[in-house]
């Protein structure tokens, strides 16, 4: 009963992140469309820019939510571990894009600052306020899930970052209107740039590390080699291997050597304490450990093949 209840929950929390993500995308829709054509008659290049940030939400969005729904599918023999780092893929997928479309902005921004041009405020400010309350609402639903999911983090900040970016277009347009200051408008898109690359980056280098199966930084190898061989039972543990499958999976690979040659009952026994140990003290929740005894082989923590 208890594990029915827990697949249930899980199962009707991914349908509303996907519900969640639905709402933002057909959000993102209307703001990428309105935005274009507001952009183009007003001459806003922090609009159109905007407008460019908005329609990669939309892409965004979409390949989180096929990667949420691709994540629910089970296991089958071709695929023994599903569709477990979809969510992962997306993450990395959208950090690159957010990065990509800064340097797009950069570029156009630059050329914008040599040959300032008048733009029609009015419709940038009312274009502005349309970002700001259809980026935050999508904010708010997606607030609580982006805390433990990178895929729906990485929707998360793209929404955010456009939420800001808005806040500076409207800035800008009423900079505009009471100063006529146009110069701000490729200011404000060199400012929204910056801050879009300081936010992909690091969600980029996480999720590299996770496909590149990287050691997660908060396992320490060293620590948990000198706990596992502090066992009566154990001469030495090597050959080991630690990674992520996606968030709630990390994976720890080791041979372990015996002091004397035990039988499956006592390596089961033994197996038991060292799972507990890894699961309690490191989160660790999958472990596959190869027993040796008497075997000549690379006795080092790392084996580099």
């Amino acid at each position: 009963m208890g594990h029915d209840h827990a697949h249930s929950h899980t199962h009707n929390h991914n349908d509303l992140k996907g519900r969640n993500l639905i709402i933002s995308i057909l959000l993102n829709i209307v703001i990428t469309v309105a935005q274009v054509i507001g952009g183009l008659l007003s001459g806003s290049l922090a609009l159109l820019s905007d407008a460019l940030h908005n329609f990669s939400d939309v892409l965004s969005l979409i390949v989180s939510y096929i990667a949420n729904r691709l994540s629910k599918k089970e296991a089958s023999l071709q695929r023994t571990f599903g569709f477990k780092r979809a969510e992962i893929l997306a993450a990395f997928i959208n950090a690159a894009t957010l990065i990509i479309v800064a340097i797009l902005l950069i570029i156009e921004a630059a050329k914008r600052v040599q040959d300032p041009q008048e733009i029609q405020s009015n419709l940038v400010i009312w274009l502005s306020i349309l970002g700001i309350l259809a980026n935050g609402f999508s904010v708010l639903l997606l607030k609580k899930d982006s805390q433990a999911n990178m895929n729906m983090r990485s929707a998360y900040l793209h929404l955010l970052t456009d939420m800001l970016a808005s806040v500076a277009v409207l800035i800008g347009g009423l900079l505009m209107k009471f100063y006529q200051v146009y110069w701000i408008d490729s200011a404000l898109t060199l400012a929204i740039a910056i801050y879009l690359i300081w936010m992909g980056f690091d969600l980029l280098k996480t999720s590299t590390k996770v496909l590149m199966l990287f050691t997660p930084e908060t396992i320490p190898i060293d620590q948990i080699v000198k706990e596992i061989n502090a066992f009566a039972e154990i001469k030495n543990v090597h050959h080991i291997h630690v990674w992520q499958l996606n968030e709630n999976e990390t994976h720890f690979e080791a041979h372990i050597d015996f002091e004397h040659d035990i039988t499956l009952t006592q390596f089961d026994k033994i197996l038991h304490e060292v799972e507990n140990l890894l699961l309690n003290k490191f989160d660790i929740n999958h472990v596959n450990i190869q027993p040796e005894y008497g075997k000549d082989d690379v006795k080092d923590v790392i084996v580099q093949d």
